[in-house]
This record gives C-alpha cells, sequence and structure tokens, in this order.
C-alpha cells in the first residue's frame, strides 16, 4: 500500500481538530474509519504523528514538523485541481495573436482583445506583429494561435479566415499633385500615376482594373508607415485602407475617396479550422460574437 490522498486529508484533519469524533465528522466518516485511516498514515510513514489518550490528542514531533508540508501539497493538488477545470473551460492558457499594423489601425483588434481580456482575464494574451505573407505559415505550425489580416490571401486548407471589420480603399497622394484639388479622385485619373504599393496589393491591381489600366508600380516598403512616407516625397501615391485618414497623417500626404462602386477593404481573423486549444477556442468565438 502507498500513502494516499485520503491519508493525508484524514492526517490534516485532526491535526486542525485535535479530536477524532470532530475530524470524523467534518470528513463524513465513521470514527473508528478515521482511526483506521491514521493508522496506516503512521505505518506507511514510520513515524508516530499524535499521541493519543483516552482524552487528548496531541501532535507528535514528527506530526507537528508533517502538518505544514502536508497542508502545502494538498493546497497544490487542489490548486492544480482548480487550473485544470479553468483550462478545460477556455478560463486559462496562452494565445499568440499576430497581426499587420493596417489591421491595428481600425481598431477593432484592441477592442476585442480589451473585451475579451475582461472576459478570461487568466488567459494570457501575446502580440505578435509579422509580416502578411508570412501569417498562413505561422498559423499553420503553430507559431501563432489566431491572426488579423487585410484579405485576399492564400491559406493552407486547414486555416479559416472569418470576416471582422469592414472599411474601403482611399487614395493617398502628394499635397502638392494636382490631383489633390480634387475632392474625389476617379480610378481613371490615376492611369500616369506611379504606385508604392503595401503589403496588401488588392486595392491598387483593383483600381487599375476599374480604371483600365495596368497600374503602374513603385517601390514596396510593404507597412503602411512605410508606404507613406515614400507618398511624402512626393513620386508616388498609394490605394490604402480608408482607417488611415483618421489615426496617421504624414507631412506632405493627403487622402482623397476614391470615384464609383466603394473598393472593399476588409479584417480578418484568421486561425486553425480544427482549433484544439480551449482558450483558442474561446477567443475565436467571443471575437466572432463581436463582429461588426
Amino acid at each position: 500500500m502507498k500513502l494516499e490522498l485520503r491519508h493525508i486529508r484524514c492526517f490534516i484533519a485532526v491535526a486542525r481538530h485535535l479530536h477524532f469524533a470532530r475530524a470524523a465528522e467534518e470528513l463524513g466518516i465513521a470514527p473508528p474509519s478515521l482511526t483506521k485511516q491514521i493508522q496506516e498514515t503512521e505505518r506507511l510513514l514510520q513515524v508516530r504523528l499524535f499521541h493519543r489518550t483516552k482524552r487528548s490528542v496531541a501532535l507528535t514531533a514528527a506530526g507537528e514538523a508533517y502538518l505544514p508540508e502536508a497542508t502545502a501539497a494538498l493546497a497544490s493538488l487542489q490548486r492544480g485541481q482548480e487550473l485544470a477545470e479553468l483550462a478545460e473551460r477556455g478560463e486559462l492558457g496562452r494565445i499568440q495573436i499576430g497581426f499587420i499594423a493596417s489591421a491595428a489601425f481600425a481598431g477593432i483588434m484592441q477592442k476585442t482583445i480589451r473585451g475579451f481580456r475582461k472576459h478570461r482575464p487568466k488567459v494570457d494574451v501575446v502580440l505578435i506583429e509579422a509580416p502578411m505573407t508570412q501569417i498562413p505559415g505561422m498559423l499553420a505550425d503553430g507559431r501563432l494561435d489566431v491572426a488579423y489580416i487585410r484579405p485576399p490571401l492564400d491559406f493552407p486548407e486547414e486555416i479559416r479566415a472569418v470576416s471582422v471589420y469592414q472599411d474601403e480603399f482611399v487614395l493617398a497622394l502628394p499635397d502638392d499633385s494636382p490631383l489633390a484639388d480634387h475632392a474625389v479622385i476617379n480610378p481613371s485619373q490615376l492611369r500616369d500615376a506611379c504606385f508604392a504599393l503595401p503589403e496588401q496589393e488588392f486595392g491598387t491591381f483593383e483600381v487599375g482594373r476599374r480604371g483600365r489600366f495596368q497600374p503602374k508600380l513603385g517601390p514596396r516598403p510593404g507597412p503602411l508607415a512605410a508606404v507613406l512616407a515614400c507618398v511624402s516625397l512626393g513620386s508616388f501615391v498609394a490605394v490604402v485602407p480608408r482607417t488611415l485618414c483618421d489615426c496617421l497623417r504624414l507631412p506632405g500626404v493627403v487622402y482623397r475617396p476614391l470615384g464609383g462602386k466603394p473598393v472593399v477593404s476588409e479584417i480578418a481573423l484568421t486561425f486553425r479550422r480544427h482549433e484544439r486549444a480551449y482558450a483558442v477556442r474561446e477567443f475565436i468565438k467571443y471575437a466572432g460574437a463581436n463582429v461588426r
């Protein structure tokens, strides 16, 4: 026979009450059964834990030494059970959230994560900015659990994308450009423009399609702040999400809406289709319930 949790619980109960009848009542067992449990505990530990007489019960030196360790061990096991139950419900864990900078500019990511942290305060949320082209692979191999991107983007079959925010593309152009005098820029007016390309190229090529021209391509700096820096130098224009108008302004750059039917710019939450981690599944569920 090996020492079991029942032995430790019985010992702690008797040590707390120093009375077998009251300890047995707390444990919901008969006093003779409790006596047997204590005797087994002492035999297994090969020490005497209590001085017992007909009128009194007292801890021995061995019992005094064993009590704090037994109490700590039992508390640790109980805490472990509580943590396991929290993890099972998705209330504990760690989530690695990838994002591209333009997703952060829209605010939907921040709003969702703030709300989720209140909803599941024991879940550790880690943010990782990553180039959009690398995100599918990072999701597939587990370096990311979910990610905020701007579609379209090719993903492996096991990755799913759900739209969580929608705005539209606008044109960023130098403030001294003749086009800056127009309140609205029609795609056909951009036939001779040279475009700085953000990492999401869809808006640029869609503007070219609607204007019936092949866009003349300039630098590909990637992040939107770098794209606007190129525009500010005076030689380029860029098709960028409308959300930038409210949160990112550079000297020498102005924004103008595009004429015609809006060119839609979305933000999507991407994740593994068959996610197993409870905390990640809780985040996906929460994010989907708070789509705007």
